[in-house]
């Protein structure tokens, strides 16, 4: 009996754990997706403004992203990227964002509309990671890549 009980109490102590720790990364979607879209929006408008504001906020430290080439670039880079792509880009714009959560993470997949200011026109799509992580969402990992614009409707 007295191990029966021993067993009992752990289990419970075990599951009042995991629901506590459960209750703790409970945030509110509708608010977390706003904010997702709303960034997604800042960065694609950031390639013509040059202003990196934006993107110091929502890339983690340790972010890592890959471009439409292949190559590795991190969080310093994409800064620096940014604020000389305006001597390139005439505009860049959200188009669309598809949003979804797998429990403290959200994968974000969209596309931008972009023209250079030689009059080339295409689109970046991409796919964003991002995490809770002390308290902040932020992107983690990203690739990107080129494609032709939409057909016009």
């Amino acid at each position: 009996m007295t191990k029966f009980l021993f067993c009992a109490i752990a289990v419970l102590l075990l599951l009042s754990g995991v629901a506590h720790a459960q209750k703790r990364s409970k945030f509110n979607r509708a608010s977390v997706e706003a904010y997702i879209r709303k960034s997604a929006a800042q960065w694609a408008e950031s390639v013509a403004s040059g202003d990196t504001k934006a993107i110091e906020r929502i890339l983690a430290a340790d972010f890592i992203g890959t471009d439409p080439e292949g190559n590795l670039y991190n969080k310093a880079a994409i800064i620096a990227y940014n604020k000389d792509a305006p001597k390139y880009f005439v505009s860049n714009h959200l188009e669309r964002v598809k949003i979804r959560f797998f429990g403290n993470t959200a994968v974000a997949q969209g596309s931008e509309t972009w023209e250079r200011r030689n009059g080339e026109r295409g689109r970046f799509v991409w796919t964003d990671i991002w995490i809770l992580r002390h308290g902040r969402w932020q992107i983690v990992a990203a690739q990107d890549l080129i494609a032709a614009p939409l057909p016009k409707k």
